[in-house]
Formats: C-alpha cells, structure tokens, sequence
C-alpha cells in the first residue's frame, strides 16, 4: 500500500503565478482603477464617453484579474473554468439587460 504525502500532490497542482507576474497584475489593476476615476472626477469627459470609460476600464480590469491572479492563460487541462465562468457572464447579462429592458419598458396601463 503506498502513503501519499502532501509533497506528492504537489507536482499535480497547476503552477501558481511568480511575483514577477503578481506585481505586473497589481500596477496594471491600479492604472485600470485610476484612469476612469480621474476622468470622471476631473470632469474630462460627461455623459456617454465618461459611462464608455467607466465599461472599458471594467472589462480590461476584468481581464487583467483573469490573466494575472487567476492564471486562466496557464491552464493545462480543458478550459472547464473558462466555460463555468462565460456560462455566469451570460447569465448575469441576461439578468441585467432583462431587467434594464423590463424598467425602460414597463408601462402600466391607465
């Protein structure tokens, strides 16, 4: 019967980032933090330029966290993560713009 150790099972893990890589996502997390709050604060841009701003800096931070601190570039086996987590974007879309539509167009008669 052969024991197992914790040593053993460690070969089997997927690798974790190197600092390196940890300080690059940190720096790029902060810049993607500070450029809509400074736009929006100093009143650069109003209105639909200042909400295009605000999404576009989300979606790089978004991916900036993927790459970085969840390491989904590094994977070995099959993207299993990657599917779970599109099957939850999707599904926080749906709710989202379904409950966006619904308010827009939620008209009671009179």
């Amino acid at each position: 019967m052969a024991q197992h150790t914790a040593h053993d099972n460690h070969d089997s893990h997927e690798s974790h980032g190197s600092l390196k890589s940890y300080v690059i996502g940190f720096v790029l997390s902060l810049v993607l933090t500070i450029i809509p709050l400074v736009v929006v604060l100093n009143d650069m841009v109003e209105g639909t330029a200042a909400m295009v701003v605000l999404l576009v800096t989300a979606v790089l931070q978004f991916v900036v966290q993927l790459i970085f601190f969840m390491h989904l570039r590094e994977e070995q086996k099959p993207r299993w993560n990657l599917m779970a987590l599109i099957l939850g974007i999707f599904i926080l879309l749906t709710i989202v713009i379904g409950s966006i539509w619904i308010m827009t167009y939620n008209t009671v008669a009179h």
